[in-house]
């Protein structure tokens, strides 16, 4: 007893934050429209959901912005970690670093605001954007998807040896060789896991899109929304569990690609030693 008595929070946080996941799962096979009472095994939600052309295109549009915006998200974090992490003290640091930061305590509520009424007045001074949609959501995921990235980024950056860095500009190679040859190999782990970060911010995001959406371009988590503001639908359940399966299988292999990664390194550092 008292061996198993240290691990009993460990066990109780795990149940609270899996067990309403595991129940999700089995009612998305319940025969009955009805959530909550169980009417026998049945998998026809889950044909129900590919048959509704709403969610699957919703999906399809969360994925396209969120893949772009993940992508755009990483390069500019790349982008401002190297500034933050080699170039020192230079004017502007700081203000150039908070606003870097800004996003990631900012109220979303402030943030869509702020993007809605900068929309607004572009749209009223220069014509552009005419109209509310796939562009703006777009450009709202990026601005805070880029925080996130950056702080995963400069942090890898500060743990990098620059050694190996300097010896290669010793030797005559160019900055931007010196980059690509040895720096994005080194913090290949940093980039997957901030585009991996923005991905889902951007795919889960439903306040700062809900501010600058308009007609037409509607993400999965407004579909969501709205239908449960209706009533959970059992198709909702199904649309959760596969979402659920697609994380488990990403973090999977993430975890496996990340082993692989570590090992290679440390036979690397074993050789030269």
């Amino acid at each position: 007893m008292r061996r198993w008595l240290p691990r009993l929070p460990l066990v109780v946080g795990l149940a609270f934050l899996y067990l309403p996941m595991l129940v999700l799962v089995i009612y998305s096979f319940n025969e009955s429209r009805l959530v909550t009472v169980w009417a026998g095994f049945s998998t026809k939600w889950y044909g129900e959901l590919l048959r509704d052309r709403q969610i699957i295109a919703a999906i399809s549009l969360s994925l396209q912005i969120a893949v772009l915006a993940a992508t755009v998200a990483t390069a500019l974090g790349t982008l401002a970690g190297l500034t933050l992490a080699r170039f020192g003290a230079f004017r502007g640091r700081g203000a150039f670093g908070a606003m870097i930061a800004a996003p990631l305590v900012m109220p979303e509520v402030i943030t869509g605001l702020s993007l809605l009424l900068l929309f607004v007045a572009l749209g009223q001074w220069f014509g552009w954007p005419a109209q509310r949609g796939t562009l703006t959501i777009w450009i709202a995921h990026v601005t805070f998807c880029t925080a996130y990235a950056t702080v995963v980024i400069t942090a890898r950056l500060g743990e990098l040896d620059t050694a190996v860095e300097e010896a290669a500009m010793d030797l005559g190679a160019t900055p931007a060789r010196v980059f690509f040859a040895i720096t994005l190999p080194a913090i290949a782990p940093a980039l997957v896991s901030a585009w991996l970060l923005a991905f889902t911010l951007s795919l889960d995001d439903l306040v700062i899109t809900s501010f600058v959406t308009g007609p037409g371009a509607s993400t999965l988590p407004i579909v969501v929304f709205s239908s449960v503001r209706l009533g959970v639908s059992p198709k909702i359940n199904a649309l959760a569990t596969l979402m659920l399966l697609a994380v488990f299988a990403g973090t999977l292999a993430a975890w496996w690609w990340a082993g692989r990664f570590g090992r290679r390194e440390r036979r690397a550092r074993e050789s030269v030693g």
